[in-house]
């Protein structure tokens, strides 16, 4: 009988492992194709400024968004984030919902919230879904007065990232059609596991072109880092520890001071980082990294609709008949993200908030090889990733 009893507890907790490691991988996937899209099309749109995006972050209101819909309009978006059905949807945002939470070494936030205007009720259904899967709070307010419940939203989501995010919601968004706001937010710190001496920081010249060059502080390190020099991506990638070693600030550093314009093509290939990574190898390195902050305000619904995601934002299309009790033709009728990003001597401070209006229609084995050098005095790419997900990303064109 304890044989018996102790043969049904191994079954379950292996079956538990391989449910844990096939939800990894879904979301991981998922999550490669969604970001490799998406920061495709935001480096377009910004040939001539650095940006940070968190698409990570824009995925948890999306898959609530179709879950919340029917038909084509659900089609879309859980093929834009690659999640092959409704209960592989739930289980795996419930699953990095819990896990990121444990992460070691670093303070990472993540965060959900649903605002529900007044006297309109959830599907109950709809709202079960949002808590347990999303751990999404849900408040009821009043959206006829605008600047009050802007003023409630926008200090809600500087609470949730350390006040770096201000003025997320526009009090002139919300308008009588307004009917509820799905709005996430995520916030990243972390210091460096080695962290870069600030007397040896220097002013250093950065080459946002071939024509045209600014000085810029530039942190200095020389030690053992994850590196590889890569011929299919024409760069140098660096993999700089945070503390606790489950998070990483990872650079590609193209070879030409404009092979930035060739890199972005090369990364929309969802694997082309990860293969170019594989073959990373701890290696002694001279570090010339210049200190750096970014804020990017980004258009999602102009982002969205470039990779398929169209029927949301259509009046008579989005079909979101999931989402609010006994209402006709919802749509989202705009959605925003802001973010925000910066390096220095310690460590990385990052942050990003999305809101989505959601509106009715009213109307040699001897030889020692000198120790490279990873000189980042030209544009870049630059990621965040923790346990595989890449949290953050974006382009350092200018410092």
């Amino acid at each position: 009988m304890k044989l018996y009893i102790c043969i049904c507890f191994l079954s379950l907790a292996i079956t538990t492992m391989a449910e844990e490691t096939n939800l990894d991988q879904v979301l991981n996937d998922g999550s490669k194709q969604f970001t490799a899209k998406m920061f495709y099309e935001v480096a377009q749109s910004n040939k001539k400024k650095s940006v940070v995006l968190s698409a990570f972050s824009v995925m948890p209101p999306l898959a609530q968004l179709a879950l919340a819909s029917v038909d084509e309009s659900h089609d879309e978006i859980l093929n834009a984030i690659g999640m092959p059905n409704d209960n592989t949807t739930k289980a795996a945002f419930s699953h990095i919902t819990s896990k990121l939470r444990s992460v070691k070494g670093i303070t990472l936030k993540t965060a959900n919230k649903i605002y529900i205007g007044k006297s309109y009720h959830l599907n109950e259904k709809f709202a079960a879904v949002a808590r347990d899967s999303f751990d999404s709070e849900i408040e009821s307010i009043d959206f006829d007065k605008n600047e009050e419940a802007a003023a409630r939203i926008n200090a809600w989501v500087e609470d949730q990232t350390n006040h770096r995010i201000k003025d997320l919601v526009d009090k002139t968004k919300l308008t009588v059609d307004t009917r509820a706001l799905l709005v996430n937010a995520i916030y990243f710190k972390g210091t460096w596991s080695t962290t870069f001496d600030k007397t040896a920081t220097k002013d250093k010249d950065f080459h946002i072109s071939k024509e045209k060059h600014v000085s810029v502080p530039t942190m200095y390190n020389k030690g053992y880092y994850k590196y590889a020099e890569n011929q299919e991506l024409n760069a140098q990638i660096l993999e700089i520890s945070y503390e606790g070693d489950e998070s990483s600030f990872v650079i590609v550093l193209p070879r030409e001071i404009d092979g930035i314009y060739e890199l972005e093509e090369k990364l929309k290939d969802p694997s082309a980082l990860d293969k170019a990574m594989n073959n990373m190898r701890n290696t002694e390195v001279e570090v010339y990294l210049p200190k750096f902050k970014i804020e990017t305000t980004t258009d999602l619904k102009q982002v969205l609709e470039k990779i398929n995601v169209l029927k949301l934002f259509r009046p008579g299309q989005a079909k979101l008949e999931k989402l609010i009790k006994n209402r006709g033709d919802l749509y989202i009728e705009s959605a925003v993200q802001k973010a925000f990003f910066e390096i220095n001597e310690e460590g990385a401070e990052a942050a990003a908030a999305n809101v989505f209006h959601v509106y009715e229609i009213t109307s040699v084995h001897h030889y020692k090889p000198p120790v490279p050098q990873f000189v980042a005095n030209r544009p870049f790419y630059f990621a965040v990733k923790t346990n595989s997900l890449t949290l953050f990303n974006g382009i350092l064109r200018s410092a």
